[in-house]
């Protein structure tokens, strides 16, 4: 061996490593140093973004065989009215209020709406307030198709009406079940808002059943059974379809409440078909009555009456004279409980169940008189709109806790003025009381207290001594203008 010193490789390689390392130290030091711009991948080349991909499916929405199904059959539908300022529309009221003067009599103007196809007929449900006074009515389908129509039949007292196109191949929106219905289930409603947003599709759920007693701007239906939803619903919706999940109509679009969101009515789908069916045979709606104004049963006419727990039933206010109530031996203050064995919980439910049962039926009715079960077989006649119109009509009571007023003695000519036999007249209510919360005012006839006749002011003052000590609530039968209603007051012993 020589002198000369070898170097092992492996000494070499961390060598040559430190020296790497420390280089690159030094080049990273003087490049933050002396800010040398960075070079960047992409430069001089097209800038490609990185896509995020999923390779799983994405989830069918249950709304779209539901659009698929039910949006070919919801037709778009254009009116030509007649209005004027005394149109009855609401077009007077809407002029006055926004221009300051009526609109001129029998102004043409356009009107806008909705419908859906309910058979191979062309025939098509929409609402009665949509093609009232129309004197022309265009159709035009989803997929562009336009047609003349012609009206059917129109019923006011429900706001159903039914037109007609002639087509070939048209679309069909089958009809659910609205009796099946529950709250909670879907609701879809599709059609026209704002009369240029066609063919648009909301969703929500059913809200409530049963709705009545709505005051609709342009036209109030006699009889009312609302289905409630949240779907969202404007104006031009109006006869348009709320479907099922299964795309079936199981309602109308009719109404919507304008200050709230969240709020629209829709005519169950069941009242519609049984109204489109006698409109397609007769071209009107043949109506059952029996000749009384009713009243829902409350705890405290229940209380006042002496039935304890039996707060079921509607209650006679009034009957027509010679009506088939009258015949059947019926009397006010009567309290129905059931008809041919089904309950009577709802006065409305109970006036549309009369209303629709064919004219000439013998319906038996369980009631209930001072108390005690009785019954009575009532044949049906046909609605006499003369006669309906007679009867005192139906106020709503509310619940107050105080009484604050005085009452006078009836005159002969008042008596005879306003049919009464007995009653007093009531002159003064007192501020914040009982009496002014529940809406009596001077001037209103005090007819009944608790189910006997008034005769005079001492009378009447008797008579509340002795509720007021057996601790019932005070029940009257009010008359403002041969207008009656029930009202019930508290009493402090």
């Amino acid at each position: 061996m020589n002198g000369n010193r070898v170097t092992s490789p492996r000494s070499y390689y961390l060598g040559a490593a430190a020296l790497i390392a420390a280089g690159l130290v030094l080049g990273i030091g003087l490049s933050a140093g002396l800010d040398l711009p960075r070079i960047s991948r992409a430069a001089g080349s097209d800038v490609q973004l990185a896509a995020v991909s999923n390779s799983a499916p994405i989830p069918d929405s249950p709304f779209v065989p539901v659009v698929d199904r039910a949006l070919p059959a919801v037709v778009f539908i254009d009116v030509t009215k007649k209005v004027g300022g005394d149109g009855g529309d609401g077009s007077d009221e809407f002029m006055r209020r926004f221009f300051g003067q009526p609109m001129p009599r029998q102004q043409r103007v356009p009107s806008s709406g909705s419908g859906f196809i309910i058979d191979d007929q062309g025939r098509i449900l929409t609402n009665n307030h949509v093609v009232r006074d129309a004197e022309s009515i265009k159709v035009t389908l989803n997929d562009g198709r336009t047609f003349k129509a012609t009206t059917v039949g129109t019923d006011p007292a429900t706001d159903v009406a039914v037109i007609k196109i002639e087509g070939s191949k048209l679309p069909v929106l089958p009809l659910g079940d609205s009796d099946k219905l529950r709250i909670g289930d879907w609701a879809i409603a599709i059609g026209n808002p704002l009369g240029d947003l066609r063919g648009s599709v909301t969703v929500g759920i059913i809200s409530a059943q049963g709705r009545s007693n709505l005051n609709i701007f342009g036209g109030t239906p006699d009889y009312q059974d609302f289905i409630q939803t949240d779907a969202s619903i404007n104006f031009g919706n109006s006869g348009g379809p709320l479907c099922n999940i299964r795309g079936e109509a199981i309602g109308i679009n009719t109404a919507i409440n304008t200050s709230g969101q969240g709020i629209g009515f829709a005519i169950p789908i069941n009242l519609a078909k049984h109204v489109a069916e006698q409109l397609v045979a007769h071209g009107t709606v043949k109506r059952a009555m029996m000749g009384v104004s009713l009243a829902n049963m409350t705890p405290e006419i229940a209380e006042g009456f002496g039935l304890g727990d039996q707060q079921q039933g509607v209650l006679i206010q009034s009957i027509v004279e010679k009506s088939p109530a009258e015949k059947a031996g019926l009397k006010r203050n009567d309290v129905i409980v059931d008809m041919d064995g089904t309950p009577v919980i709802d006065r409305d439910k109970f006036r549309l169940k009369i209303a629709d049962t064919p004219a000439g039926t013998k319906v038996k009715l369980g009631f209930l008189r001072d108390g005690k079960r009785m019954t009575a077989d009532v044949v049906l006649t046909d609605r006499d709109d003369a006669l309906a119109n007679n009867a005192p009509k139906v106020q709503d009571s509310a619940d107050t806790e105080d009484i604050g007023m005085s009452v006078r003695d009836m005159t002969s000519s008042e008596r005879a003025e306003l049919k009464v036999d007995s009653g007093v007249r009531v002159t003064d209510v007192a501020d914040g009381s009982e009496a002014e919360d529940k809406d009596i005012q001077p001037g209103d006839v005090i007819e009944e207290v608790n189910r006997m006749p008034v005769k005079n002011a001492a009378d009447f003052k008797a008579q509340v001594a002795k509720v007021r000590k057996a601790g019932k609530p005070l029940v009257m039968i009010i008359n403002r203008n041969q207008t009656t209603r029930f009202e019930t007051l508290k009493l402090d012993k």
